[in-house]
């Protein structure tokens, strides 16, 4: 029960600008940890060494029997045992996607290098963004329940479904006892849980471990993509996922994400740590009605509170829906922002699948490591955008030789959450 009780919900801001901040105390906040868990690879180096090849991840649906229904394509993360790197006793406690959030944050901590033990007793905290809580939990105990009983289903039920619990868990492996929670804001939330992140650093937090993971790859889960009507139900993983091309069917579902430890600066440097980048700047706005997206203020608020315009973007990720009318709204504000094929553009979640709040979270991470290796990786499928998605997509290979400073992450979740989030070179 304490992975729920110790953790706090938090919910998405409605529209959050730079004049938000003004008032708070002047933080640099700066990433100095990654731990992925995602399809195409387990850990960092592994998987972007993927995705710099162009391998996808997306294939037939293996944890379950897909064949049933419509769409049986999805990202799933390779070569994970659970008994690998979660304890005994808390298998029979957590979901696929707690024990995910568990390994992406030890290699996060481990990458980072920080030892929490020397930290002031509530210096470190833990922000996550979940979206589906544990669905596949869940799944099992209604079988459970409709099957054999009441008196069948775990006592574990009462928080391993939670959306929270991620949280919760990596706070009491770690001992991260500072102020902590979770953002509900679908594929945004990646994004909204760094921003939350960086607001506990303004406090006077030290160090906060943040991101998103989801994972809902059963029965119960793929009924719910499903009803939202955007999957694609192509069979062949290398057509069935293709962002802003004229032939684009949907979207596949894909699981995992990653977490980063955002640290203050100052913290960070007296330790000598290596610093991947900072976090420049963030916002999110919602959309009123669909005939009026916010995409494009989202990054704008977010450039303003970078202090940046929109000439010193060097590539933007893009949440790439797949799906044409929600493709073409995104080229659109990219190009109301920096104009028609005014920064190059990816998508390198075309290898992976939409992760919900794990999507973002794992750009972010790219974009890190684009910053560090100076390099645009590629959006895989497309081979050119449509025509009327005017942007330079970085399709095939990865484009090198170009000079990377700061990148615009960008992420809208169902609903109509918008968010961007300026990461710049350390």
């Amino acid at each position: 029960m304490n992975a729920v009780a110790d953790t706090a919900h938090t919910a998405a801001p409605a529209d959050s600008t730079a004049a938000d901040t003004a008032a708070a105390p002047v933080t640099t906040a700066v990433f100095t940890g990654i731990g992925v868990a995602a399809p195409g690879g387990l850990g960092t180096e592994t998987w972007w060494a993927a995705v710099l090849r162009g391998e996808s991840g997306i294939g037939p649906v293996t944890r379950f029997d897909a064949s049933p229904y419509p769409a049986r394509l999805a990202g799933e993360v390779p070569g994970f045992v659970d008994e690998d790197h979660v304890s005994s006793r808390l298998l029979p406690q957590t979901d696929r996607v707690t024990r995910l959030s568990l390994a992406a944050a030890q290699e996060a901590l481990d990458d980072a290098g920080a030892d929490v033990a020397e930290l002031p007793s509530y210096g470190a905290g833990v922000v996550t963004a979940n979206s589906s809580g544990g669905f596949e939990f869940g799944h099992r105990e209604l079988q459970a329940l409709w099957s054999q009983g009441p008196q069948h289903v775990s006592a574990y039920q009462s928080f391993a479904w939670f959306y929270a619990v991620n949280s919760g868990q990596i706070s009491i492996k770690h001992g991260l006892r500072g102020a902590s929670g979770v953002v509900v804001s679908e594929q945004a939330g990646g994004l909204d849980a760094v921003a939350h992140a960086r607001r506990q650093l303004r406090k006077g937090a030290r160090l906060v471990v943040t991101g998103g993971l989801d994972s809902a790859l059963c029965p119960w889960g793929w009924a719910a993509h499903l009803a939202g009507g955007s999957m694609s139900t192509v069979d062949d993983p290398a057509r069935a996922y293709l962002p802003f091309a004229e032939d684009a069917s949907g979207h596949v579902v894909g699981e995992g994400g990653a977490l980063l430890v955002l640290e203050d600066a100052r913290s960070a440097e007296l330790r000598g740590a290596r610093v991947y980048g900072s976090l420049a700047g963030h916002a999110a706005t919602f959309d009123a009605s669909p005939e009026r997206p916010r995409l494009a203020d989202a990054a704008r608020l977010a450039l303003a509170d970078a202090g940046l315009e929109p000439a010193d973007v060097d590539l933007v990720f893009a949440d790439a829906a797949g799906e044409r009318a929600a493709d073409r709204a995104e080229a659109e504000a990219i190009a109301a922002v920096f104009g028609p094929y005014g920064v190059p553009v990816t998508a390198p979640k075309s290898m992976a699948g939409r992760l919900s709040a794990g999507g973002a979270a794992l750009d972010l991470a790219a974009a890190l490591l684009a910053l560090r290796d100076q390099v645009i990786p590629p959006t895989t499928g497309t081979v050119r955008p449509a025509a009327d998605c005017p942007l330079d997509l970085v399709t095939g290979i990865p484009r090198r030789g170009v000079a990377l400073r700061t990148v615009l992450v960008l992420a809208r979740g169902r609903g109509g959450f918008n968010a961007a989030a300026v990461v710049r070179a350390a």
